[in-house]
């Protein structure tokens, strides 16, 4: 594209749009046709100049101005409890729903992974002595020791709000590290396993396995279902950068990048459900078999509620971005 050729052959068209939007009187039925023919004009144009011949003096005025065309044509839109409804009925289970080929992977890899960890612990003394004296090992997994202390040892409240911190925090990061091609996201997976494997093993070596996924199992289900998703969707998006398919790289992870934000505020409700389990269920005084079925029933409703509004949704051309109407014009690519 020669760029100066294709301003001077539609500067007019920007020039009369730009009129128009200064317009102080409210502009007749043909003027109000003729200002949504040359926003979608002009929109065109940006799109094309952005990714043929990226000038960004010419850049930064059409975006201002395509800007204050939408808002002319559209109008001012606040958030509503339809958004709010909408979001959690049709975008947020169905953006995790689309990313599911690469969560439930993650999932499956990463629990075998722990499940080797502490195999290997658990059986080899010399890898144990590694991590700590004995003294602290007997401390730590004795009845009543550290394992068992760790979800009782704060008030209630104040546990399940630093632990809901602390994993959204985490799952905010994998979502958001994803576009450095997944490898940080990998890394924080690793260290989420590596935990749980080191408490498998010792735990296991101490023959008290039991008592450790008692502990474990109510919270630990629904708050690492949460990381998993958001393992799963920041390497999705790791490989949208290597491979953006149809689309513009550009366009690509704009798409996926804002569904991958809408799933940080969905998956942070999920785990404040998993935070409030583990501030009050976990060290409370029920039997393990109620516990592990608090946990169970959690699991299953996420999981119910992602596979069955979450399906319904997607199959219906939800993908968890912004709607149609709110989203920046593109100029169609060819597959």
């Amino acid at each position: 594209m020669d760029l100066d050729v294709f301003v001077s052959a539609h500067r007019a068209e920007w020039d009369r749009l730009d009129a128009l939007l200064r317009r102080r009187r409210r502009l007749t039925g043909t003027e109000a046709d003729e200002l949504v023919s040359l926003y979608q004009r002009t929109a065109t144009h940006l799109s094309l100049i952005q990714s043929s011949a990226p000038d960004p003096r010419v850049v930064g005025r059409l975006t201002q101005l395509v800007a204050r065309a939408r808002s002319a044509v559209t109008g001012t839109r606040r958030a509503s409890w339809r958004d709010v409804t909408r979001f959690l009925t049709h975008g947020f289970p169905a953006a995790v729903y689309r990313a599911r080929h690469w969560w439930v992977p993650t999932a499956l890899i990463s629990t075998a992974i722990a499940a080797l960890i502490g195999w290997w612990i658990g059986t080899h003394p010399d890898i144990q002595a590694s991590i700590a004296a004995p003294s602290e090992l007997r401390e730590m997994t004795r009845p009543g020791g550290q394992y068992e202390t760790y979800y009782s040892s704060h008030p209630a409240t104040s546990f399940a709000a630093q632990v809901w911190t602390n994993n959204a925090q985490a799952t905010a990061m994998c979502l958001v590290l994803g576009i450095f091609l997944g490898l940080p996201v990998l890394w924080i997976l690793f260290q989420n396993m590596l935990n749980v494997g080191i408490g498998i093993g010792l735990m296991t070596s101490a023959g008290r396995l039991d008592t450790f996924l008692g502990l474990i199992l109510p919270h630990g289900l629904l708050e690492l279902t949460a990381v998993f998703v958001a393992a799963g969707t920041g390497l999705r998006l790791g490989w949208t950068v290597i491979d953006p398919g149809p689309r513009t790289r550009r366009t690509a992870l704009a798409e996926e990048g804002r569904a991958a934000i809408g799933m940080a505020i969905g998956l942070a409700l999920v785990l404040f459900v998993s935070g409030a389990i583990e501030g009050f269920v976990t060290p409370s005084g029920l039997p393990t078999w109620a516990r592990i079925g608090i946990g169970i029933v959690a699991e299953l409703a996420f999981l119910t509620y992602v596979y069955v509004l979450g399906g319904r949704a997607a199959r219906a051309g939800e993908t968890g971005d912004l709607e149609t109407a709110e989203r920046s014009a593109v100029v169609p690519t060819a597959a």
